[in-house]
């Protein structure tokens, strides 16, 4: 296994495991060294908590790229999570464009809805900025309800696969080169990933865990990113991302005090046991 440096940027929620305290555990333990750029502090993540406290970290992130360049400082991916405002963006554009090796795989999840609504803070602006920021990443990592908001396409909780192939080709048509579509399934019990590469189409069906869980989609997301770059391989890293989320649940779902996020650091042994045999 190739030791890469990952560089992922994210706010750093203090409770609730998601964003850079499930990112930079996960990156790890698939074996990379990995950096960060924090884009915001929050005492707990949104979804869920009240009263919580959020502090603004975007003037922070210029000052950082600034010092790394003066360093010679290079990574092999930059991965993109939750972001605190559309300033950000900006300066995340630059930190694509110009912090990666000649080689530099750059993920972008883009972190702002679920359900078919906009998490707390963002709004229409916000959407039209990530819009923006689609031609910049190699791999776009959207739910569906992100999907729809970047492609102006209507939310749907029932469709078909007509449907998924719209919210793809709107997708590539913002100048997204790769898309990896999570959540997405045709049939009850089941829920999958569809994976757009090079003008192909494949699908990984697993099972659906009843129990919905908050900070999957960062798990998914740190897991794809960390066994992409062990492995080289897209559709082996986004099933693996798939299977590991699906085993945080199960950690998870006899505990109801829990509720807050995924015990992922318990299927961790399994992470690692997958990742070595990819």
């Amino acid at each position: 296994m190739a030791y890469k440096k990952i560089l992922t940027i994210q706010d750093i929620s203090c409770m609730g495991q998601c964003s850079l305290t499930v990112a930079l555990p996960i990156l790890s333990a698939c074996g990379m060294e990995t950096c960060i750029i924090p884009s915001a502090v929050l005492s707990t993540h949104t979804g869920g908590f009240s009263g919580f406290t959020f502090r603004d970290l975007t003037d922070d992130i210029p000052l950082i790229q600034a010092h790394w360049q003066k360093e010679g400082i290079l990574f092999d991916a930059i991965y993109t999570g939750y972001l605190g405002s559309t300033k950000q963006i900006e300066y995340i554009k630059s930190i694509l464009d110009t912090m990666g090796t000649s080689e530099c795989i750059k993920v972008v999840d883009p972190a702002f809805a679920d359900g078919g609504k906009l998490y707390p803070i963002f709004d229409d602006v916000y959407v039209e900025a990530m819009r923006s920021l689609c031609p910049s990443a190699d791999i776009l990592l959207p739910n569906i309800s992100e999907a729809c908001f970047l492609t102006g396409i209507e939310y749907k909780e029932e469709y078909d696969e007509e449907y998924i192939m719209s919210l793809i080709n709107g997708l590539v048509k913002l100048g997204c080169k790769t898309v990896v579509l999570t959540g997405v399934g045709y049939r009850a019990g089941f829920t999958g990933v569809v994976i757009y590469n090079n003008g192909e189409i494949k699908y990984y069906e697993h099972e659906r865990v009843a129990k919905t869980c908050h900070g999957t989609g960062d798990v998914y997301a740190s897991t794809f990113v960390g066994a992409l770059l062990s492995s080289g391989k897209m559709y082996e890293a986004a099933a693996l991302a798939a299977d590991y989320t699906v085993e945080c649940i199960k950690k998870t779902q006899d505990d109801p005090k829990h509720w807050y996020g995924v015990k992922f650091e318990l299927a961790l042994p399994y992470l690692i046991d997958r990742i070595n045999k990819i």
